[in-house]
């Protein structure tokens, strides 16, 4: 991923806690937060609650995937920080994209479907 295209910065991080919205699953939290660079932004974090490197490894590249595939379906112009949580080192991937699908949609980052 550019790094143009990822949020970085602590204060960015405590921004969007601060002031965005959120949607919770049992795997992860996503919040959002409107920007006004026009282009969305992903920011990713994974406590060592979840599992040594390796492991917090896979569940980061996993999310940089999902977000990646599903970046045209979304609302451009958000930033997006997802918190991983201890139960997304364990389950599958496809189960993975769908939580983080279902609280896109519940934010209403998701894009209407041309029907």
């Amino acid at each position: 991923m550019r790094p143009d295209v990822t949020v970085k910065e602590n204060y960015e991080f405590r921004r969007i806690y601060r002031k965005g919205r959120s949607a919770v699953s049992p795997c992860m939290v996503v919040y959002c937060q409107r920007n006004r660079s026009g282009a969305s932004r992903l920011g990713i974090t994974v406590s060592t609650k979840v599992g040594k490197a390796v492991v917090r490894n896979l569940v980061r590249r996993r999310i940089r995937a999902i977000y990646r595939l599903n970046r045209d379906s979304m609302v451009p112009g958000y930033d997006v920080i997802v918190v991983a949580r201890v139960r997304a080192a364990h389950i599958p991937y496809h189960k993975l994209e769908k939580s983080y699908l279902t609280l896109l949609e519940q934010l209403g980052l998701l894009k209407e479907r041309a029907t």
